[in-house]
């Protein structure tokens, strides 16, 4: 299936940032993609919750979904939104970080928000707090779907490969990773923990990124690593968008994923142990 990987450089404007995703998404399919794949927060990368609470909607009135699903069922194509920021539900004055996976008739077929939150102090001048702004989930979510198995996750997830294990030995063919990656941290972890996931379970590893300076705010500044990456379930890596905003292409068999598996079991060869005294 050839699938498309967007990468971009989301702002503040989700208005912007619709128009730049949706003319991603219809060169992709002129160019004959069935799945299209965008970055985690697709829609809005702000400096503040302030900023947030006055541009983000309820996920039914969320008009960037709305687009991506009239779309979808326009041009039959698959299309997972990497994520959305949208208001929660369930929590006020916090946001989910939601994926959404629509397939071609337009409907949502799957929905998942993000579990691990970014709290990490990478440095004395480079700290985030995710929590601060957005409510983790507590459920994994594995889409079965007529394209394949595909377990849903979101960018710092991506350091808890307990969940892709689990997300493997439940039927996953394909982990989605969609991303908006520190730059410090992706030069030096994103590939290696990609390709780790991949090869652990035998699974392709698809992760549309965010890329380059979204924001300069009081003299501080947002930057993400892009580097899209697809993963074989050999660990290969099949395409690498590098830094540039804009469009990689890759096709996946799931033949590959019965061979690899069938190369090296890992996944059913799980032990039980004691922990370390």
């Amino acid at each position: 299936m050839k699938t498309a990987l967007v990468q971009m450089t989301t702002t503040e404007d989700p208005k912007d940032n619709l128009s730049v995703c949706k003319a991603y998404v219809l060169e992709a399919v002129e160019n004959g993609a069935k799945f299209i794949l965008t970055p985690e927060v697709s829609n809005c990368i702000a400096a503040s919750k302030t900023a947030l609470s006055s541009l983000l909607h309820y996920e039914q009135d969320d008009p960037f979904l709305s687009e991506m699903q009239n779309l979808a069922a326009t041009h039959k194509v698959w299309i997972l939104i990497g994520s959305l920021g949208v208001k929660s539900e369930t929590t006020d004055g916090k946001f989910a970080n939601r994926s959404f996976l629509i397939d071609t008739s337009g409907s949502i077929v799957a929905t998942y928000d993000k579990i691990h939150m970014f709290d990490v102090d990478i440095s004395e001048t480079e700290n985030y707090r995710e929590s601060a702004t957005y409510q983790s989930g507590n459920r994994a979510v594995l889409a079965k779907t007529a394209i394949g198995n595909i377990g849903m996750t979101i960018c710092y997830d991506l350091r808890f490969p307990h969940l892709y294990r689990a997300l493997s030995q439940a039927g996953a063919d394909i982990l989605t990773v969609p991303a908006a990656f520190a730059q410090t941290t992706g030069q030096a972890h994103w590939h290696a923990l990609l390709r780790a996931r991949a090869i652990e379970n035998g699974a392709y590893v698809i992760a549309p990124a965010q890329t380059g300076l979204h924001y300069t705010k009081n003299g501080k500044e947002r930057r993400t690593y892009g580097h899209s990456l697809a993963v074989s379930p050999w660990g290969e890596v099949l395409v690498d968008a590098g830094e540039e905003s804009g469009l990689t292409y890759f096709d996946f068999d799931l033949a590959e994923v019965t061979k690899a598996r069938s190369r090296v079991a890992s996944l059913s060869q799980s032990s039980v142990f004691e922990g370390p005294q």
